[in-house]
């Protein structure tokens, strides 16, 4: 295969017994020097599954990297970069032996009953059949056990090879009239065409070329008829490669050239001056909500592509895609390719080919977007780069902001980090020169910020003694916003009808079996679920452990809300948006799009709601509940709720009418919640990063997270203890902090209970020395690495 392997391409290599899929990442003439590997043990490659790579020099490049910072396996990573359905899964085929066929010719009737038999007897018939397909009519464990006793007898073979791909191109026949009709006519007239051949001429007539079925169908004829016409030269049947476009059907917003206020102007000449260069250069750009960072981003794009270079926006948030896709695409139209998980596995594949081939220059996505296989990258947007979205929560753990950054400086790129509210790691790497900070202070055309204000539901509860979900001055809010014809917003973050069910009786509550949560109650499937394992339970009418009729449902979720808001104003039209309506494919999108049409009077929904919007009608938005957030035992807490807070403020207002913003709390004296409702984001870093400092957390440290997790409770408890001693050992000269091993706040999830140390240290590199010197020691002595997770700069405690 030397010559014609390449660096990128996939191939099927043995794995142990198995086979599996891997990636060359290089290529050597001869063994490295400091290898310990010799020649006679290293295994054959068994199938080369790309003449063209798949993988670009850059996305090696930049999961090289994602690897090595992160400390996560490279395979995973560029796995992780490939669209899903890519990769060719290995599959076993199986074969009956001439022993087995005769095995099976003098079994028994008494025999020939046992899953032994029905196992042989299928793949008899199939002369070959997929393992998969056996498990289908056995179960898996049964089919795998009969596999390996009908192999250990001779009396099946296995053979192991790449099976079909979920991903490629989409075709179709085409049929084109080779010459112009008058010629074909009067060529053929003395073979006398039939009416069915007259047909598909006279049809072809008017198009030249037309899809095989739906010529077939307008000229009311049989395959034969086409056939006998190819083979007379008159026609050409060819296969034709169809696009999936997910914004085929879109509607397109109109294209404004708006003309820039000084502030943008300001700004897109500092970004401009790098651009043309092609220097590498990193931007805050802090700009208020409805300050015009949209417009910025586009014509900075406009000037990256007159370059001959591409473009790559990243957005938290799935949510965030069809409105920002849609406008890209009337300002950019098919220049623009669109990555997220939304999208069916055949888009995203033909998407990702068009950003390989060249054709797009211009992608947007979520965070798996960075690892778009773009080439001659020159500028790079991460919009609301605040957002803890960016993060990857599963492995291989990322996060698609810093990424982003990384993949610019090695392109020698652009980057532009925009937010109202920036992390507070982005705002000290400005305030320390790392970035250049640019600002935009006003709203578009010098509109007022919308007015917030704190309601005490402290003396909401004294005044009606009982809790209540919605305020008086909310709900009038909401009378007199309907009454001027405006729309509102209402936040929760927390979606589903309740947060547990309660039993009165007993005190009893529903925990999850397999995490250490309480079972959320959704109404409209009658279920409760538990949002981390999404295990699922029909809702009870009796309580599981004392058999009591009476069943308490307790706290709020966006459906209960709905629910109530409904009752209380029939005459609104409420919408709702959270992750279970954002599951039904196509709903968000619809949903978004009549609210902006004003179709919809009154939005319900969680923090998706709280991000990039620009609905111009939008006068009211009411805030729930944050208190919730602001008790995470998370460094992070009081950060995010002053996010969450001053962006959803920002969608209020952003029209010609003034807007407000009420938020009901019963901590209205905490600092976030002051300065949020005062839009003072100065303020409120000021305040915050010297906590931070006081505390020793990010930004003034690096921070490592290990979390030993497994079935066992004292085993993991006694890992985490052993690998706390690894730690101790590697950090003989005491640069690095050591905290635990302490239950996670979630100490059980998923079926595993999970214990939890954290490493900070001023050096990064040390911190790294450390962690990894303490887990070669771990596995060393037998701990299987598989049950530590390890996150470097972890966004979240949980």
């Amino acid at each position: 295969m030397r010559a014609i392997a390449r660096v990128g391409a996939r191939v099927v290599v043995p794995l142990g017994r198995s086979l599996t899929t891997g990636y060359i990442v290089d290529l050597h003439d001869t063994l490295q020097v400091d290898t310990d590997l010799s020649e006679a043990g290293i295994k054959e490659i068994q199938e080369l599954l790309d003449a063209d790579p798949l993988v670009t020099p850059e996305v090696l490049q930049i999961t090289q990297w994602v690897s090595e910072y992160y400390s996560a396996p490279w395979g995973e990573v560029i796995k992780a970069a490939l669209p899903p359905g890519i990769s060719a899964s290995i599959e076993q085929f199986l074969k009956i032996t001439p022993r087995g066929s005769s095995h099976l010719v003098a079994l028994s009737e008494e025999q020939s009953s046992g899953n032994l038999a029905q196992a042989l007897r299928m793949i008899a018939e199939a002369e070959e059949l997929k393992l998969t397909d056996l498990a289908a009519e056995l179960g898996k464990a049964q089919a795998s056990k009969a596999v390996r006793e009908l192999q250990r007898d001779g009396l099946v073979e296995v053979d192991q090879r790449a099976g079909s791909l979920f991903a490629r191109p989409k075709t179709q026949r085409i049929v084109q009239l080779l010459r112009p009709f008058e010629e074909v006519v009067s060529a053929i007239a003395t073979r006398k065409p039939t009416p069915a051949q007259r047909r598909i001429l006279e049809t072809l007539s008017h198009t030249d070329t037309m899809p095989l079925q739906e010529l077939m169908t307008a000229a009311n004829v049989g395959i034969s008829a086409v056939n006998t016409l190819q083979k007379r030269g008159v026609v050409e049947v060819s296969l034709q490669t169809i696009r999936r476009d997910p914004l085929a059907s879109a509607a397109l917003p109109q294209v404004d050239e708006f003309e820039l206020t000084e502030a943008q102007e300001s700004v897109l000449d500092e970004i401009e001056q790098p651009l043309r260069q092609g220097d590498y250069a990193a931007f805050l750009l802090h700009g208020v909500t409805g300050s015009g960072k949209t417009e910025v981003y586009m014509r900075a794009m406009r000037i990256c592509l007159q370059q001959g270079r591409a473009a790559m926006m990243l957005v938290p948030e799935i949510v965030l895609t069809p409105v920002f896709s849609r406008r890209l695409r009337a300002y950019f139209g098919d220049q623009v390719a669109i990555f997220h998980s939304s999208l069916s596995k055949g888009e995203r594949f033909d998407e990702w080919t068009r950003v390989k081939n060249g054709e797009a220059r211009i992608v947007i996505g979520t965070r798996s977007a960075v690892f778009a296989p773009i080439s001659r990258l020159g500028l790079v947007i991460v919009d609301e780069e605040h957002e803890s979205t960016y993060r990857q929560s599963e492995s291989p753990h990322y996060h698609g902001r810093d990424t982003a950054i990384v993949r610019a400086q090695k392109a020698s790129a652009v980057v532009i980090l925009g937010s109202a509210t920036p992390s507070l790691e982005s705002f000290h790497n400005a305030h320390s020169g790392k970035y250049v900070c640019l600002r935009l202070p006003a709203r578009i055309a010098n509109r007022p910020m919308a007015k917030a204000r704190m309601i005490d539901m402290r003396e909401v509860f004294d005044r009606h003694r009982k809790p209540r979900v919605f305020s008086d001055d909310l709900l009038e809010a909401i009378e007199d916003t309907h009454r001027r014809q405006e729309q509102a917003i209402i936040l929760l973050n927390r979606r589903g009808y309740s947060s547990f069910v309660l039993c009165r009786s007993c005190g009893e509550t529903i925990q999850c079996p397999n995490c250490d949560v309480t079972l959320t109650y959704h109404r409209s499937e009658r279920v409760i679920v538990c949002h981390y394992c999404n295990h699922r339970e029909v809702a009870p009418n009796r309580c599981p452990s004392c058999k009591g009729e009476y069943i308490y449902y307790i706290g709020e979720g966006t459906e209960q809300i709905e629910a109530i808001l409904t009752k209380r104003f029939p005459a609104l039209r409420i919408g709702r948006i959270d992750r279970d309506t954002a599951s039904r494919r196509g709903h968000l999108e619809k949903v978004l799009l009549e609210f902006s049409a004003g179709n919809i009077d009154l939005l319900v929904g969680t923090q998706m709601l709280a991000k990039g919007h620009d609905f111009p009608n939008v006068t009211l938005v009411g805030v729930v509940s944050v208190d919730a957030g602001l008790a995470l035992p998370d460094f992070r807490a009081a950060e995010r709720t002053f996010q969450l807070i001053t962006q959803v403020a920002g969608r209020a207002g952003r029209g010609d009418r003034a807007g407000q913003v009420l938020v009901q709390t019963y901590h209205p004296d905490h600092y976030a919640l002051r300065h949020a409702c005062a839009q003072d984001y100065d303020g409120f870093y000021q305040e915050e990063i010297r906590h931070r400092q006081n505390h020793a957390y990010p930004p003034f440290v690096a921070l490592a997270s290990l979390l030993v997790h497994g079935v066992d409770q004292s085993r993991v408890r006694s890992e985490a203890l052993a690998l706390r001693k690894d730690l101790d050992l590697a950090n003989e000269v005491r640069t690095c902090r050591i905290l635990g091993p302490a239950p996670a706040p979630l100490a059980r999830l998923k079926g595993e209970h999970r214990m939890q140390l954290l490493v900070k240290s001023r050096s990064r590199r040390r911190l790294r020395q450390v962690v990894d010197l303490a887990l070669s020691k771990a596995a060393s002595r037998g701990q299987n690495p598989r049950g530590v997770n390890l996150e470097i700069d972890p966004a979240s405690l949980m």
